[in-house]
Parts: structure tokens; C-alpha cells; sequence
């Protein structure tokens, strides 16, 4: 494709492949080819399509699309058929004969492919009627599953890039600054500072200044800056130039995780379109601007999400934060003005240039605009990745679109910001989600982390594996952080073996407050969080586990046992066959007994169990 020398091209290009696709009358076959749904399998599902295709001469009659993440990962690998948005989830390379025979070739519907609604027991065959999508608003993600990430044309026909065109040649920097701040656009990232002030500070900065898009995703179960980079890097990479732009920059840098391959492998396909076509590089579409892009890929260390330790590592220096005093917008990347958001802050920002800053404030709260993407994880029916306005109530993300805890289990609390967030119990199920209200409950926006978690779930050991995780992550710089998160780890895991005693909680949350106030950077003034929320709220489990060495969700192994409860047992036998350990004897149709010298309290039967027989002393 010949280089695009000015705007004009690039409208007649994207005007051109507009054309062609309405008269495209082909089927077109969107095939999730993210992690998520590589893992389950995608690659022999696509090359059996191709076969099965192929076979029944409809090679010429179909296009197959191997797009990013759809974001409903749980159901994976995922295909929908368009124009009718027909949605088959878990597809395997059997189900693709049947699928072309009826569907591409006769255009049925294969009634038992579809998704089967958990609640209404009903099949749903359009994607957009599913719940789980139904009840999205997918302004930044939507495109995911319509695009292939490596086709810059693709993108180009869904608009992309017009948003560069306007910013290039009919606004100023200064008001495309101006939009980004009246757009009420705050960092995805977890800090939520208001992204157009940040712009404007370091614009006025002196200095070789850089724009830095942080794509070092470390929360546990977080992954949805990966799957834009995956899905559709061209909308970061639009957002990056525009910003770069804005703040008089020539030179970006994406710093992201070494476990994100496929990610790295898209955003460098990405950048090479780009250049060829002329949105990035010398002289952009003849407007005069040179701005490039570089991929920089971290060790995985947690510590260099944080703004300074990134810069530190994006410079090839360890990854260690250094104090504030400072601001990175002043002196940051090799000590010049340096603007660093993160990947959903960066996609969003084509948005708003597009749409209008009026347009994007009237989505979300009064001081949280737009929309957040989600990964919903933990024990929750529907698990993904989940767009929503903010303000949207945790329990219509939780039980509305995900479909709310499985095997009739009572939800417990939700963890929002990854591993220095708080854990939210049941009271808070109608907060409004935004930066200020998880605030007033001792969590976090975070970068969208939320792990819901149900009544089997032990939190003085949740709060134990998020202070192991970071005690692991901290650079050791500081003592309240280095000392702090080792101190309080030790009387934790003291508690959850049976070695806690009175005083305990008191000076945890002494500690706590300690870390928090005199930790060098963000990690260790958040790493309490989980700490401190979960003695809050659930302080009676801690009182549980000192007092009388007990845990009542039957997950701190010193401190319970199983039973079968001869009353509640029907004899039906399906327990004593899963036991590892032969702990389970009795007859069928009579009640049956458990050997707690040969348990090794591995849950197996209280999972087995369908008459809720086996229960935790």
C-alpha cells in the first residue's frame, strides 16, 4: 500500500475500503485469536474451518477474520458469524463441519451451539442479546471483535486514524488539550489523575519531551491493557501520537510486560503499518510533525507499574521508584518532561477527539467520566473482561452481567484494584463504581482488577497471599515497605496456622497504617489495603482464627476439619471414589463416614458433594 502524503489520502482510502466491504457479500467468520482463546484452542478451530471450508468450495464465499479478545474469555475459543451476530461459544474443530453445513451453507442456526443463559436455562443465538454483552456499553473494546489486529486497513475502516487527520490539521495542540481536560478523562492506570492536566503540565516544560504508554500489567487476573494491545493496538498507538502531538513530543516508548507475546508481536505489526502508510514517523501525512514509537519490554517485576521505577527500567537501570518531589512531567525519562498513561488511558483518547469532549463527559459520574473496562475473575458465573460507564453499581457488574456466584454459593466481597486494593463486602453491593467512591470504602479503581470472591473464601488468607505477593514485588528501597509488608506477612501466617494471639489484629493495624504513611512510593503506601479492609469488614474471622483457632471458611488447613453429617448423607457414594487418600468408607444408600487420620483436607468430597453432607469443623 503506497504512503499516504495528506489527509486527502487517507479519507479516500478509508472512503474506498468502506466500499468494498459493503459490497463484500461474503459471510464473514470473527474468530477470537486473543490469549485467552488461544489457550482453549483457536489455532485447530481455525485451521479445521479452513479445511472444512475448502472441502465444501466456499473458500471464496466466506472470510475468516482472526480478530482479538470478545472479552466473554470464560467461553472460549469464540466465534460469531455476521452479518446475523451469530455467537457459538467453546467451539471445537468437531463442531466445525456441522457449523458450515448448517449455518454458512443453509443458514440455520445450530440451536445446541449456542449460548445457554445459566439463570433462564434459555439459548440465545445473537451475540448482541447476551446479557453479558447486552448490558455493556464497549465504546474503547467494542471493535476487538471486529477487526483483525494486524490489518491497519481494517482499522482504517472502522475510522481509524481520523482522529489523527483532525488533531493534525484542524485543531491546535493547546486545544486538543483542552478537550482531553473538558472530556473529564482521568488515568486508567489506578491513579486516576486528570490526564489533560498532566498533559498541559508537561507541556509547559522545557526539554526533549517523551510520551510513554505503560502497558506493564502486573495486578493477578488482570489482563485488559493486553488484550487491547492485542485486539487493537492501532487506537493506542493513534492515542500516543495525539498525544504526542498535544505536548510537542517527536518520540514515544511502550513499556510492556515480557509475558505479553502476542501483545509485543501486534503493536510491532502496528508500528511497522503505520510507518509504511505515513501515520507515524517523518512529516505525518504531510503535516510537518515527526513522531515515532519504540517497544520496550520489561522483566515483569510489579514495582515498575509505577511511574518512576518504569522510566528507571525503560532507561535499562534497575527498576527501583524514587521520591516525588519531582514530578515525571518535569524531569522523568532521561530527566526530561515525560507524559506516561497507560493503554486503556491512551484508547481512549481517538474517542474523545472524535466524538467530542461533551460527548464523552456525559458518559459516567460527575467526577469520573466514561467508561472502565473490568476483569471480572474469581467466583463469578460469567467471566472477562467487562466495559462499563462509571458509576455503574458493583452489583449489576457481579450478578447482571456476570451472572452472579456459581453453585448457588452467597457472595462474600470483591477485591477492585488488584493486590493493593480493598475487599469490599456484601454492605457495599450497591456502591457506584468510580475513582472516588472505592476510595471512601479503603479500595481502589486500580487498573480494573475485581476478583469476586464467596462464602468458602477465607479473607485473613486472602489478605496473606496479597501481602506475600508483594513482598515479593518490593524494590527494598524503604523500611516501612521492605520491613513493614515482611512484618505483617509473618503475624498473618501466624494467624492462618494457628499461632495467632491476642493483640494481633491491633498492632496489624498499627502496621498497616505505618506502611502507609511512610512507604517511598505507591506500592507500599497501598500495600495495606487488602490488610486493613478485610480487619474492617470481616474482623470477626480474625477474631475467629485467634480466639478460637478456627476458620470458619475451611480453607486455613491447622484450623478445621471435615465431617459427614450421617443425617444429611444420602449414601449415594460419589465422594468415597474421588478420595486421594481412601478417608471415605460406607455402603450405598447409607450414611458414610470420614477418617480424619487419613484426610489430608484436600476439599475433593466437599466439592463432590451434592447434599451439602460433608461440612467444615
Amino acid at each position: 500500500m503506497a504512503k499516504l502524503k495528506n489527509r486527502e489520502a487517507l479519507e479516500t482510502l478509508r472512503t474506498k475500503l468502506q466500499q468494498e466491504r459493503q459490497k463484500d457479500k461474503r459471510k464473514v467468520i470473527s474468530l477470537c485469536a486473543g490469549s485467552g482463546c488461544g489457550a482453549y484452542g483457536t489455532a485447530k478451530v481455525h485451521k479445521a474451518l479452513k479445511e472444512e471450508l475448502q472441502r465444501q468450495g466456499l473458500q471464496d464465499k466466506v472470510l475468516i477474520k482472526m480478530t482479538g479478545c470478545h472479552g466473554f474469555c470464560e467461553k472460549g475459543p469464540i466465534m460469531v458469524i455476521h452479518p446475523e451476530g451469530i455467537f457459538y461459544p467453546q467451539v471445537s474443530e468437531e463442531k466445525v463441519p456441522e457449523i458450515v453445513e448448517k449455518t454458512i451453507m443453509k443458514g440455520e442456526v445450530v440451536d445446541s451451539l449456542t449460548f445457554r443463559d445459566p439463570s433462564t436455562k434459555k439459548r440465545i443465538f445473537r451475540e448482541q442479546d447476551i446479557p453479558f454483552y447486552k448490558l455493556q456499553q464497549r465504546i474503547i473494546f467494542g471493535n476487538n471483535g471486529m477487526i483483525e489486529p494486524t490489518s491497519i486497513e481494517d482499522y482504517i475502516a472502522v475510522g481509524g486514524y481520523s482522529a489523527l487527520g483532525k488533531a493534525l490539521f484542524e485543531i491546535k495542540p493547546e486545544e486538543i488539550i483542552r478537550q482531553i481536560k473538558k472530556s473529564g478523562l482521568r488515568g486508567r492506570g489506578g491513579g486516576g489523575f486528570p490526564t489533560g492536566i498532566k498533559w498541559e503540565t508537561c507541556r509547559k516544560h522545557e526539554g526533549e519531551r517523551y510520551v510513554i504508554c505503560n502497558a506493564d500489567e502486573g495486578d493477578p487476573g488482570a489482563y485488559m491493557d493486553r488484550s487491547l494491545l492485542e485486539g487493537n493496538p492501532h487506537s493506542v498507538l493513534e492515542g500516543m501520537i495525539i498525544g504526542g502531538l498535544a505536548i510537542g513530543s517527536r518520540e514515544g516508548y511502550v513499556y510492556v510486560r515480557h509475558e505479553y507475546p502476542l501483545a509485543v508481536k501486534n503493536f510491532t505489526l502496528a508500528l511497522q503499518s503505520a510507518r509504511e502508510l505515513g501515520v507515524l514517523g517523518k512529516n505525518i501525512l504531510g503535516s510537518g510533525f515527526d513522531f515515532d514509537v519504540h517497544i520496550s519490554r520489561g522483566g515483569g517485576a510489579f514495582v515498575c507499574g509505577e511511574s518512576t521505577a518504569l522510566m528507571a527500567s525503560l532507561e535499562g537501570k534497575p527498576g527501583r521508584p524514587r521520591a516525588k518531589y519531582v514530578h515525571t512531567v518535569e524531569k522523568g525519562f532521561r530527566q526530561s518532561p515525560s507524559n506516561l498513561n497507560n493503554v486503556e488511558t491512551w484508547a481512549n483518547v481517538p474517542v474523545i477527539i472524535n466524538k467530542g469532549a461533551d460527548w464523552y463527559g456525559a458518559i459516567g459520574t460527575e467526577r469520573s467520566k466514561g467508561t472502565k473496562i473490568f476483569s471480572l475473575v474469581g467466583k463469578v458465573v460469567n467471566t472477562g473482561l467487562v466495559e462499563v460507564p462509571m458509576g455503574t453499581t458493583l452489583r449489576s457488574i457481579i450478578f447482571d452481567i456476570g451472572g452472579g456466584i456459581p453453585k448457588k454459593r452467597k457472595f462474600k466481597a470483591v477485591q477492585t484494584g488488584g493486590p493493593s486494593g480493598g475487599c469490599i463486602p456484601e454492605l457495599f453491593l450497591d456502591l457506584r463504581v468510580d475513582f472516588d467512591e472505592l476510595a471512601k470504602v479503603g479500595s481502589i479503581m486500580g487498573s480494573g482488577g475485581m476478583i469476586v470472591m464467596d462464602q468458602d473464601t477465607c479473607m485473613v488468607d486472602v489478605a496473606r497471599y496479597f501481602l506475600d505477593f508483594l513482598k515479593e514485588e518490593s524494590c527494598g528501597q524503604c523500611n516501612p515497605c521492605r520491613e513493614g509488608i515482611k512484618q505483617m506477612l509473618e503475624i498473618l501466617t501466624g494467624i492462618c496456622e494457628g499461632r495467632g494471639k491476642e493483640g494481633d489484629i491491633e498492632l496489624l493495624e498499627e502496621m498497616g497504617s505505618m506502611v502507609q504513611k511512610f512507604s517511598l512510593c505507591g506500592l507500599g503506601t497501598s500495600a495495606p489495603n487488602p490488610l486493613l479492609t478485610t480487619i474492617l469488614y470481616f474482623r470477626d474471622e480474625y477474631e475467629a482464627h485467634i480466639r478460637d483457632r478456627k476458620c470458619p471458611a475451611g480453607v486455613c488447613k491447622p484450623l478445621f476439619h471435615y465431617e459427614i453429617d450421617a443425617e444429611a448423607c444420602t449414601g449415594c457414594h460419589v465422594c468415597a471414589p474421588k478420595c486421594p487418600q481412601e478417608a471415605i468408607t460406607g455402603e450405598k444408600k447409607e450414611p458414610h463416614t470420614l477418617d480424619n487420620t487419613k484426610c489430608i483436607k484436600c476439599g475433593i468430597c466437599y466439592d463432590a458433594c451434592k447434599f451439602n453432607a460433608v461440612v467444615v469443623r
